[in-house]
């Protein structure tokens, strides 16, 4: 099932490393988006938001915790303009594929050994 997928996340983000290692470990061609270093655009994250919906927003995350409740009312796409740590990571487009995290249902879905 391997090929190309673009991974989007954090670099110092340890799940995020874990899935790009192992991913290629598989054989997948991975080109790895950091959302902080390399921000994305309103069109990409609208894009984001279209494919991944609400779910995009990590809503547990230690960035959402911190974010008033005005800052947590706003655009998904704005949200993740003004904040990218407050996106799930890591996010994964393969295909037509659209996975979030890295559990064991994401790992089946792409070949990885569980």
């Amino acid at each position: 099932m391997a090929g190309n997928l673009t991974l989007y996340g954090l670099a110092h983000c340890s799940t995020c490393q874990k899935a790009q290692a192992e991913l290629e470990k598989q054989g997948w061609t991975v080109h790895f988006r950091d959302v902080q270093k390399e921000p994305l655009s309103e069109a990409e994250r609208e894009t984001l938001v279209s494919e991944w919906g609400e779910k995009i927003i990590n809503r547990a995350s230690l960035t959402w915790r911190g974010m008033s409740e005005q800052e947590r009312a706003a655009d998904p796409v704005r949200m993740m303009g003004e904040k990218p740590s407050v996106m799930k990571r890591p996010a994964i487009a393969a295909g037509d594929l659209r996975l979030q995290g890295w559990t064991a249902n994401v790992k089946r879905a792409l070949g990885v050994p569980v």
